[in-house]
């Protein structure tokens, strides 16, 4: 390792399995002191143990690394406050935060309820915006005092958000509000020091390797695993260090080997009659526009 993030210190949410793990523990090889966030829930977000997050902190010490758990609910302002202050209380400082936490409650729309709308809203969401509010006030603080940070934010979008997916209705337009919340945040907070970007990963976790059972499955021995979450995390660790300096603003797809940088919505083929337009006229018009646009990337699932 090459001790890119010595001197850093890092929280990761939802860190206690999967991808958030891997992230805890290969900041943690690059140097920098973690605070691992989990609750412990069971895949749809009921539940909850302190165990997987000791567990990773347990881990990251037996390695010689430096790490404390926190096990508060960060979909709550109190809960989400209490992540950043253990951060700045243990270890003095804050550098890096990563976005990880979410479970999955999917169902066709037609069968969707209100319920688990609002619990995939809330953790995925909220959860992301309470932690960036609470970690920009502190960054702001920083920079008012003089002490302007190097100070980066890795938030984790999906694939289903930037395309759609069948049957996570939630999961898509909660993963498409974190995109948004990324741009948003990175114009808003580059002032102050900080770096605002987003992944969209594909690995093999407890959230997919049902739902995606197939593309999800694990090699034959000796080949190379392309779904591990291990291969996400160098690139989250690079955004989450003073290296990715002039890096903001941008989405990046992770599986396996292969790093894409999504470019997102772009003006494309335009018409402007330079007045109002009749019904039949604009739809003239945009199967005109249409016919010379670029098709869209199918939704995942779709038949």
């Amino acid at each position: 390792m090459t001790g890119l993030c010595t001197g850093r210190v890092a929280v990761v949410t939802g860190a206690g399995r999967g991808l958030g793990r891997a992230h805890a523990l290969a900041l943690a090889a690059e140097g920098a002191r973690v605070v691992v966030n989990d609750l412990g829930v069971g895949l749809d977000g009921t539940g909850g143990a302190s165990g997987p997050a000791q567990e990773v902190v347990d881990e990251i010490r037996a390695g010689g690394g430096e790490a404390v758990a926190h096990a508060g609910d960060i979909a709550t302002s109190d809960g989400a406050a209490s992540l950043i202050a253990a951060a700045v209380d243990t270890f003095g400082r804050l550098d890096t935060l990563v976005n990880n936490a979410g479970f999955l409650r999917d169902r066709m729309l037609v069968n969707l309820d209100e319920d688990d709308w609002d619990a995939v809203m809330r953790v995925h969401l909220k959860g992301h915006f309470l932690t960036l509010k609470h970690a920009a006030a502190h960054w702001r603080a920083e920079a008012k005092a003089g002490r302007t940070p190097a100070a980066r934010v890795v938030n984790t979008s999906s694939g289903a958000g930037l395309l759609g997916s069948v049957g996570q209705g939630n999961y898509s337009a909660a993963k498409a509000g974190i995109v948004g919340l990324t741009l948003v945040a990175a114009a808003e907070m580059g002032r102050y020091g900080v770096q605002v970007n987003a992944i969209a990963p594909a690995a093999r976790t407890r959230m997919t390797e049902q739902t995606f059972a197939d593309a999800m499955a694990a090699p034959e021995p000796g080949g190379f695993d392309a779904m591990a979450p291990e291969n996400v995390s160098p690139l989250v660790v690079w955004l989450g260090s003073a290296d990715s300096a002039g890096v903001t603003g941008r989405v990046f797809e992770a599986e396996g080997g292969r790093i894409t940088v999504m470019e997102g919505w772009r003006p494309g083929p335009t018409a402007d009659k330079g007045a109002r337009w009749t019904p039949a006229e604009a739809g003239e018009a945009t199967r005109k526009l249409l016919a010379d646009a670029l098709r869209p990337q199918p939704v995942y699932g779709a038949r």
